[in-house]
């Protein structure tokens, strides 16, 4: 196996150039680096990544935990991550909550044995954490990002939407179609990220003097099989006074028409169902979903790019604003009553 001394002599250049040549730091001049390169590639040269690490101090890799592989919600944030990290030659190591405990403690030792990897920085997306957990995780990581999360006192490290807005703009966007009396599937109860959207979405209705039903709300957990449930639950109720659902995020949205059409309503004819996220299903469903789109993509983008420059001295652009918008698809017929605004 080569190694940078074989790489060196190849070219005709000193150890440390022929290493400053290769890592991409410090200035070397146009023919020098492309005769290095040219001599690494002719050896099959492939740097070592602790002889790397030792000299730079940097393993050049972020941690990254999610609670959960599974869904097209977390995959498309990792995916995102892992696009900006090889576009400045890093690297992602990824834990998800699994093992021993409730949902807190699997993302304690999810976000621990990342540490333990001695990972250059972590990025955190976690409903489960406490305020405590991430300023003590904080303290033990050096570096550290959090997603989806609004952490007072680690506000520059915080990258989310206001998804009380966002929860406010699909109750206004019912309202202007005409709906007055809607229902409404929420996520979990333990989720800020669903109790925000929620309060929103209420606050909103509440402003119109519309209220949502006890008996036309049902609390899910973000999955397609909650959201089927959810809708069991509102066809077993006293008569569908409703004529629009509004569900906390897509999968359980999906799950809800699959039930309500497997009943014989027709949707968005009989009733209108909006979902939340635009999740990579939400084109997909029969019919499409019409969705509030919330951009988590750009915000583990901009994000992994804030730690990226904290953990190697890099100045990428990066974006604090993330405003949700309407996706109007099929799912949302207009309602019975002239339009609010």
């Amino acid at each position: 196996m080569a190694t940078i001394k074989d790489v060196a002599k190849l070219a005709g250049v000193g150890v440390g150039t022929a290493s400053r040549a290769i890592s991409g730091r410090g200035a070397i001049a146009p023919d020098t680096l492309e005769r290095v390169q040219a001599a690494a590639h002719a050896l099959a040269f492939r740097p070592s990544m602790i002889a790397r690490a030792l000299s730079l101090k940097s393993v050049g890799m972020l941690g990254v935990y999610v609670p959960t592989f599974t869904g097209s919600f977390y995959g498309a944030i990792l995916a995102a991550i892992d696009a900006e990290l090889r576009a400045v030659q890093r690297h992602m190591v990824a834990a998800s909550g699994c093992g021993q405990g409730d949902a807190r403690q699997q993302a304690l030792d999810g976000v621990d044995f990342l540490i333990a990897r001695e990972c250059d920085g972590i990025v955190v997306l976690s409903h489960a954490l406490q305020e405590t957990d991430f300023i003590a995780l904080q303290q033990r990581a050096g570096q550290m990002v959090v997603l989806n999360r609004d952490v007072a006192s680690l506000a520059e490290q915080c990258f989310s939407v206001d998804h009380a807005q966002a929860g406010r703009l699909a109750a206004q966007a019912l309202l202007a179609q005409g709906h007055r009396a809607m229902a409404l599937i929420a996520g979990p109860q333990h989720a800020p990220d669903n109790l925000a959207r929620v309060a929103g979405f209420e606050a909103e209705l509440a402003r119109h003097g519309v209220v949502v039903q006890a008996a036309q709300r049902f609390d899910g957990d973000f999955s397609f099989a909650s959201g089927h449930a959810a809708a069991d639950y509102l066809l077993a109720g006293a008569g569908r006074d409703y004529t629009a659902l509004f569900c906390a995020n897509d999968e359980m949205a999906i799950g809800a028409i699959s039930r309500l059409t497997g009943a014989g309503l027709r949707v968005p004819r009989d009733v209108s169902v909006m979902g939340f996220d635009d999740s990579p299903v939400a084109a997909y469903g029969v019919p499409p979903l019409t969705t509030v789109q919330m951009p988590m993509c750009a915000v583990a983008v901009n994000g992994c790019r804030h730690l990226i420059n904290r953990c190697y001295g890099l100045d990428l652009p990066v974006l604090r604003a993330f405003p949700a918008q309407l996706v109007w698809r099929d799912s949302v017929a207009a309602g019975p009553h002239p339009p609010l605004h």
